[in-house]
């Protein structure tokens, strides 16, 4: 990755680069750096989620024209259909845009508990359907049943057969319409990567063969059968290798064969669950996925028609419910970088003597007599230098003085090595850089905008929102604000070789861009240090360039700290009891502290500078 950060890669044509600037890829190509200018220009500070939402019709325009061909090509007789799981992201700004866009598509919601059916009851599209998984109460059943009785289209998935019982038993008290019914099979197929142990015999959900025929028998003794229209499945989120998930169909498809010959002759439809995956990978040589939307598309079809066919059954409805890859992409998350640790090793910082170790003096000389032609020798040469320097510090032969000559002469060799050479165009230089890369301390809160990476290492696509137009010299490792240790993604010469420029962000802002963030973060973002959900922003591209439709600035220090139930008038109360009682007898400097401190309480948590 030299230029462009993998774009070619993850991007999906999104995202272009224009002047040096990731910009958007429609007609008028606005700079991302642009709009978070345009948004900061109001006062706000800290992190900025820029969201999309043309890339959410996007994402659902490629969706359903895909399994459209499909059907087409193969002249598959079922209905395809798709459901939004709403636990992917739950914020307003996503849910309201997706409703919007996929009215047009029959696009549906799926909830997995109380309060996601109530959004899916209030939101949901007319005519399109709902689904509800997970574990189920009583009344939450009772809930899909109200929901039922307003008039949506609504399958309640049966995760056990105790929920089964409830179910049966809550029929004899509803009125007319009654819920579809749908049974959660247990494969013994399983999926691929991180989220892979959410398929196969031990997985958490779902029915064994053994507990289907009981289940199919329950409904056929309380006359219920006829409302069993629907069985699930769910491999993993992410599926990076579609080979497991053709295995899962086979074994699906035979299911739905059989349980259709034992009496379900209204079970019309196989929901495949999540998995659709999104290529997170932004180097050339590491690929998180290895098919295309197309191929899915075709091979559920192909698949499952096959299996029809051979059984003499009716081809099933499709479902699917790849929420990641319909959300991810909508949302990207900037933030300004605060401080590059390793600025201090620039010339202005020697401190040489007028007779230096010979050591010191050879490293000098190395710098300034390097060229493209010795640059590999200088470069192996000046780690050797620094090594016996740190040697003869430790032994006390050179002083503190030396050893930072040292660090800073091999810095600068290493900076001016790779300007000439290229960042990642020799093993040595990677592996040497993995030790002495450059800290970007930026202002955000992985913990809090990038959960999965801190619970996962799920890589995201980092990239700076300008100067691609030139050479990323420095091997970067991001810290964020957080005093954890966890708070950081490392350089790594193999998954992640990040490389970033040399900036001096006193002097002028240097952003990142943080891509593909649109799917679970948010809503799994944790609270450490206290640090809210980011400032947020709806960016419409328009044909000369975009608009700021709305931006909600993060919440202040006060409103989370009421969120964790503390009582803000007892805090202000004794904090204003302290500045009474203090040493302070200027009463003006008492109303100044008190002044600056609603100012604090009403501010968000994240660093204010000027850039």
């Amino acid at each position: 990755m030299k230029d462009n950060y993998g774009l070619n890669i993850w991007a999906n044509d999104d995202f272009i680069i224009e002047k040096g600037k990731i910009c958007l890829n429609t007609p008028s190509k606005p700079a991302l750096q642009d709009m978070v200018e345009q948004i900061r220009a109001t006062g706000l500070r800290g992190p900025i989620l820029l969201r999309f939402p043309h890339l959410i019709a996007k994402q659902l325009e490629e969706l359903y024209s895909s399994f459209k061909m499909a059907k087409k090509e193969f002249n598959y007789s079922g209905n395809f259909n798709a459901v939004y799981p709403l636990k992917v992201n739950q914020y307003p700004a996503f849910v309201k845009n997706i409703v919007h866009f996929g009215q047009k598509h029959g696009y549906g919601l799926e909830a997995g508990s109380k309060a996601e059916l109530l959004i899916a009851m209030a939101y949901n599209a007319k005519k399109a359907p709902i689904t509800v998984n997970g574990f189920k109460d009583k009344e939450l059943i009772n809930l899909g049943f109200i929901a039922a009785e307003m008039g949506h289209d609504i399958t309640i998935t049966i995760e056990g057969l105790g929920e089964l019982e409830t179910i049966i038993e809550t029929t004899k008290s509803r009125f007319k319409p009654k819920p579809s019914i749908g049974l959660r099979i247990r494969l013994h197929s399983g999926g691929s990567g991180i989220w892979a142990k959410s398929g196969g015999i031990n997985s958490k959900f779902g029915l064994t063969s053994t507990e289907l025929i009981e289940a199919v028998n329950l409904l056929k003794k309380h006359g219920l059968i006829e409302q069993f229209r629907m069985i699930h499945f769910h491999i993993g989120s992410q599926i990076n290798d579609i080979q497991p998930l053709k295995k899962a169909l086979l074994e699906a498809g035979n299911i739905y064969a059989e349980l259709r010959k034992m009496g379900a002759k209204n079970l019309k439809a196989i929901n495949l669950g999540g998995g659709l995956a999104i290529e997170y990978s932004q180097f050339k040589d590491y690929h998180t996925k290895n098919y295309k939307l197309k191929e899915y598309a075709n091979d559920v079809v192909f698949l499952l028609q096959s299996i029809a066919v051979q059984k003499g059954e009716a081809e099933p409805d499709i479902f699917v419910e790849s929420g990641r890859f319909v959300a991810a992409s909508h949302a990207v998350l900037t933030a300004p970088v605060l401080e590059l640790f390793s600025r201090e090793y620039s010339e202005k910082k020697l401190a040489l003597k007028k007779q230096n170790p010979t050591l010191i003096a050879e490293l000098y000389d190395l710098y300034n007599n390097i060229k493209p032609s010795n640059a590999i020798e200088y470069f192996h040469d000046a780690a050797g230098h620094l090594e016996s320097v740190l040697t003869l510090f430790e032994l006390g032969y050179v002083d503190l003085c030396d050893r930072s000559n040292a660090e800073i002469l091999t810095h600068l060799i290493i900076k001016k090595t790779i300007s000439l050479l290229g960042a990642d165009d020799n093993a040595d230089l990677m592996r040497i850089q993995s030790n002495t890369q450059e800290r970007y301390l930026v202002n955000f809160s992985i913990f809090q905008s990038l959960p999965d990476f801190w619970g996962l290492k799920q890589h995201f696509p980092i990239a700076p929102l300008k100067y691609l137009d030139k050479r990323p010299t420095l091997s970067a490792s991001i810290w964020d604000i957080t005093c954890d240790s966890d708070g950081e993604i490392s350089f790594c010469s193999k998954n992640n070789p990040l490389f970033l420029h040399d900036v001096d962000v006193k002097e002028e802002p240097y952003f990142l861009g943080f891509f593909l963030v649109g799917a679970y973060q948010e809503v799994l973002g944790m609270k450490h240090n206290l640090f809210a959900h980011p400032s947020e922003a709806v960016i419409i591209p328009t044909k000369d360039g975009f608009e700021i439709k709305e931006i909600i600035e993060s919440q202040s220090i006060m409103e989370i700290l009421n969120d964790l139930d503390y009582d803000i008038d007892e805090i202000e109360s004794l904090i204003n009891k302290q500045i009474e009682n203090s040493n302070l007898v200027n009463e003006n400097a008492k109303k100044q502290i008190l002044g600056e401190l609603y100012l604090f309480l009403n501010a968000n948590s994240y660093l204010r500078t000027v850039q």
